[in-house]
């Protein structure tokens, strides 16, 4: 990647992280450069939760100054910095780009999340990202209740320039993954991306389609899918997480994908779904465009939040 287009997404993320970054400055500033007894660190925990980092993760740098600095004066940067350590302490462990490693060919990727999470778009990004580093990819539209999902697939892919697998509206989603496994595995795709149902109204037909797809690619490959990944959209805040609850009972949640980081977004809760479910966080998006969907580095992301970057 040039400089200067790694310059313009660090540029993208302090855009993206703004409004998390400044309410943090706003809720911590009056807290700086202050003695650091119970009543501070009070203060500086709900600073945190109404920064939309949520309860754990504030509990867990409120613990860690507690334990390093108690007692001690501490100024408004070093209170930053303290903040931006633990951050990048919860991030760093999910912080996983996808890796394409499955043997034989291809890797299934599973992709799911709520009509409007962006998850088409986040879909045509990752295919994007992937051929970036020369993969083959392949996607195949197992949303097929809406119409409009298998059109905006097919515009994506066009615009990608990848092959996509698709069938009639209203048709069975198991047998289109199955006719795109076969076809991948005998082009020689090294990633099938699928997009399957966001409809949670009813948890209980979603759990069926889900199951029965993982049938049929059990059929084709015992380890398939490889990859059940959840889009998030960033601007839902709290909302998101309890997503993550459900998709979790529902289809076996294997990793995130937080998009819609603009600067309308609670970017705290980046940080919440780390400390409280500990799934890895694949890539984050920051944008409309193709390449603004890219894995991040957990210590820029943590500076970033708490305005030291």
């Amino acid at each position: 990647m040039s400089d200067h287009s790694s310059s313009s997404w660090s540029d993208r993320l302090l855009g993206g992280f703004r409004k998390t970054s400044d309410r943090l400055s706003e809720n911590i500033a009056p807290v700086g450069n202050t003695r650091l007894d119970d009543a501070t660190l009070d203060e500086i925990e709900d600073a945190l939760i109404m920064s939309d980092l949520g309860p754990e993760a504030a509990g867990r740098v409120r613990d860690a100054l507690r334990e390093q600095r108690f007692g001690n004066e501490i100024t408004e940067r070093q209170l930053r910095e303290a903040v931006a350590e633990e951050i990048a302490a919860i991030l760093r462990p999910v912080a996983k780009p996808l890796e394409v490693t499955a043997f034989p060919r291809p890797q299934v990727i599973l992709v799911i999340g709520v009509n409007g999470s962006g998850k088409t778009t986040t879909i045509a990004k990752l295919a994007h990202l992937f051929m970036e580093d020369d993969y083959e990819v392949m996607l195949a539209a197992g949303d097929t209740f809406r119409a409009a999902a298998i059109g905006q697939l097919q515009t994506w892919a066009d615009r990608v320039g990848v092959p996509l697998v698709r069938g009639p509206e209203g048709g069975d989603p198991a047998s289109i993954v199955f006719d795109a496994v076969k076809r991948g595995t005998d082009e020689g795709t090294d990633a099938l991306i699928v997009d399957t149902a966001g409809r949670l109204q009813n948890k209980r037909e979603l759990m069926d389609e889900l199951a029965k797809i993982r049938k049929v690619l059990g059929r084709l490959n015992p380890e398939a899918p490889h990859d059940v990944v959840l889009v998030l959209d960033a601007t839902n805040g709290q909302n998101a997480l309890s997503q993550i609850d459900v998709f979790q009972e529902v289809a076996g949640v294997t990793g995130l994908i937080m998009t819609k980081l603009d600067g309308t977004a609670r970017g705290g809760v980046l940080v919440a779904a780390a400390q409280k479910y500990g799934l890895p966080i694949h890539a984050i998006g920051v944008g409309e465009q193709l390449d603004d969907l890219r894995p991040f580095d957990p210590d820029l992301v943590a500076r970033v939040i708490a305005g030291v970057a």
